[in-house]
């Protein structure tokens, strides 16, 4: 029985070190002259375009007339430009659950992340991690992240031309987001406390597996190419 892993990104897969609020910090600056315009907002868990309108509302201006795409535009650029790997590292566990899925046959690998496709490719190709992942739902699909799994199943459909079931389907996010993501479709959850939230909040989500990192994670039955829940 195929199963498609969907990881998140920034926290899960790798820490940015920052590097997504530095740029899209500076874009807002380059646009309206406005100095930490990303003050006071949380972006952990949401998409970049929901970052970008909640900073346009925070200080009044208009999200009209290809405002968005013209931060976003900068934004990649900047982050292109400045990204350091001396600032960002890969997130414990990964590479060797990675390199256990890539390995099963029944196990098909993909992102399901708030980022734009080409910062979050950006991000992980600083890495050589883009190879794991030959698609993946991101903001540009929807700016809303609870549309997401459905994009990415479709998306994977058409690229594999296998119907995966909601119910094959794992999310793996560092935030309740990721969790909420998925959960209403019947996904498997896991949740993983290498972001900003800490395992004890992580456990309040109600996520199906709670893990402090993902060192320990292909030793879990649901990773074991045999397994059926």
């Amino acid at each position: 029985m195929a199963k498609l892993v969907l990881f998140d990104i920034d926290g899960t897969i790798i820490d940015p070190g920052g590097i997504g609020r530095r740029s899209v910090t500076k874009a807002f600056y380059e646009v309206f002259s406005v100095k930490d315009a990303f003050s006071g907002i949380k972006m952990a868990g949401k998409t970049d375009i929901q970052i970008i309108k909640e900073a346009l509302t925070l200080h009044g201006l208009s999200s009209g007339d290809g405002v968005i795409p013209g931060i976003l535009s900068k934004y990649l650029n900047i982050l292109k430009q400045d990204i350091n790997t001396e600032n960002m590292g890969i997130k414990p566990g990964v590479i060797d659950l990675l390199k256990h899925l890539e390995a099963a046959e029944s196990f098909h690998l993909g992102l399901l992340t708030g980022n734009i496709e080409k910062g979050g490719r950006a991000k992980l190709s600083a890495f050589d991690l883009n190879r794991y992942f030959p698609f993946g739902a991101f903001c540009d699909d929807n700016e809303d992240r609870n549309e997401l799994l459905p994009i990415a199943v479709e998306k994977f459909r058409i690229m594999a031309n296998i119907d995966i079931r909601f119910s094959d389907c794992i999310v793996i996010g560092d935030t309740p987001n990721d969790v909420r993501c998925s959960s209403p479709f019947g996904a498997v959850s896991v949740a993983v406390s290498t972001g900003p939230y800490n395992y004890d909040l992580l456990l309040e989500t109600g996520a199906d597996y709670v893990l402090r990192n993902l060192s320990c994670a292909r030793e879990l039955k649901l990773f074991s190419p045999h397994y059926q829940a």
